[in-house]
Parts: C-alpha cells; structure tokens; sequence
C-alpha cells in the first residue's frame, strides 16, 4: 500500500513536469522510478513507458479534437517505432543495469543541454536558426495544409520512428526528445503542431513497448497503475499551472535538474555511489 502510493506521488511529478515542460518531460519517470522506489533499469522502463504514454495519448486526443495532429506522419513514425520498440526491450533484458543507467544518463545530458540552449535563445528573444523550406523533405501542402508525401519525406519520417521505437523500449522514454527535433529539422509543421504529432507517435511507440514488456513479464503492474494513475491526473491539473508558470526560466529550470539527474545516475552507473 505504501509502494502503490509512493508511485501515486511520483506518477504525479511526472505529470507535472509533462505539463510545464513540454516534450521531453517525461524522461524524468525512470530516474523517479530508480532512485524513489529503488527499481533497476529493467523494472523502471515499462512502468515509466506507461505512465508517459497514457499521459501523451491523453495529450494527443486533445490536439486531434484542435485538428493540430499530422495523422498520418503520426501512424507512420508511431507503427515504425511500434515495431522497432520490442527490440529495445529485448535488450534491456539483455544489457547489464549498470551499462543501462550509464546510457541514460548520456541521452538524460543531452536533452538537458538542448532544452537548456532552446530556454536561453528563447529568453534572448532570438529565434533558433530556420532551414530553408526548399530543402526540407517534408513540407506542407499550401492549399490543403497537409504533408506533400515524397520518398525522402517518408524515409526522414520512418527513420525517426526506429530510433524513438529503440530507445523507448530499451530505456523507458517517450522519444518526444527525439521526435520534435526531428519534425522540427525536417518539416515545416508549426510548433504546435510538431508537440500533438509528437504526443501521437508517442502514445503509439508506448504501446510496443509496454506490449513486448508485458509479454516477456517484465512489468511491476502493482507501481505502473499508480504511477500512471498520477501523472494523466497531474498532467490534467497541470495543465492550468502552465498557462500562468511555463517559460523560457522555467525550461532552464527543468533543464538544470535534468543536467544534474544524469551525472547522479552517472556516478550510480559507474559505481561511484551505491545509495
């Protein structure tokens, strides 16, 4: 019972970092789940792929209500990843905690140093450096404000979809940190667009993810309930803190505290700190 509560608390944190930090935020799940209920790399990925997932298909559903979701970029990169995610848990069966945690920290790092960039050119008021539509591969139809579908255009879009799959399965992320710079780069979809296609792909990697989890029976259904129980209420509630609190200071902020998880996990992964 106090497990299950402790992941109700921690499942909320979640929520409210998805919240007011937009995508990417809920890479802070498995840390929570490791260092606040003492589960290995193995244990956390699937509860924390739950919680996520159930969060971003609620966040998906409200931007296909707002018309704001690219379906079918959304099905092709989420159905890759579907398919691809399996693998990565497959893995993560396979590759010791330690080496694990040390991945983590790694991919933790680098969002943090890319949220942190973002937040301060955001704070300077300059705009981050735009790429000429006529080299996108994937570009919107001016009349009928859809994708135009090319071979390059379903290539960038498939490939991103294996990456997130990997990852999502191996360590438990969404894959949003790697699905918004890629439509970011590669499209010409704005910026709200880019974060409902992003929590659509997300909904649907989860799914692979946590379907090859269940399967090979490596999921702690007792914390996942809980966990995910409190992030989708956080997120519902945080919803409205975030129309008042979320900014550029704030991304920097969360920034900062996901810079400094990674080389905790870091020194854990190392065998530097045991506790």
């Amino acid at each position: 019972m106090a497990l299950s509560l402790l992941g109700l608390g921690l499942g909320a944190v979640v929520g409210l970092i998805l919240a007011l930090a937009g995508a990417g935020g809920g890479i802070l799940a498995v840390p929570l789940l490791v260092f606040g209920l003492h589960l290995t790399m193995m244990q956390a990925a699937p509860v924390g792929l739950i919680a996520v997932g159930a969060a971003s298909a609620f966040g998906a559903v409200l931007g296909l209500r707002e018309g704001l979701v690219r379906y079918r970029a959304a099905a092709l990169i989420g159905c890759t990843g579907m398919l691809l995610a399996p693998v990565g848990v497959r893995l993560a069966r396979v590759i010791p905690n330690a080496p694990l945690m040390v991945a983590f920290s790694v991919v933790l790092a680098w969002v943090a140093f890319r949220m942190f960039r973002q937040a301060r050119l955001a704070a300077a008021g300059r705009p981050q450096p735009a790429h000429a539509q006529s080299q996108l591969p994937c570009v919107l139809n001016p009349t009928e404000g859809r994708l135009i579908w090319t071979l390059p255009c379903a290539w960038v879009l498939a490939a991103t979809g294996v990456v997130s799959g990997i990852l999502s399965g191996l360590l438990g992320v969404g894959g949003g940190f790697v699905i918004v710079p890629s439509l970011s780069r590669y499209t010409n979809l704005a910026t709200r667009s880019i974060f409902a296609t992003s929590l659509a792909v997300i909904a649907l990697v989860s799914i692979g993810g946590v379907g090859a989890a269940a399967w090979q029976g490596t999921i702690a259904w007792d914390l996942a309930g809980p966990f995910a129980l409190g992030a989708i209420v956080a997120l519902v509630a945080g919803r409205w803190v975030a129309a008042r609190l979320a900014g550029a200071r704030l991304q920097q902020a969360f920034a900062v505290t996901s810079g400094a998880v990674s080389l905790v996990l870091l020194a854990r992964g190392m065998g530097w700190i045991t506790a």
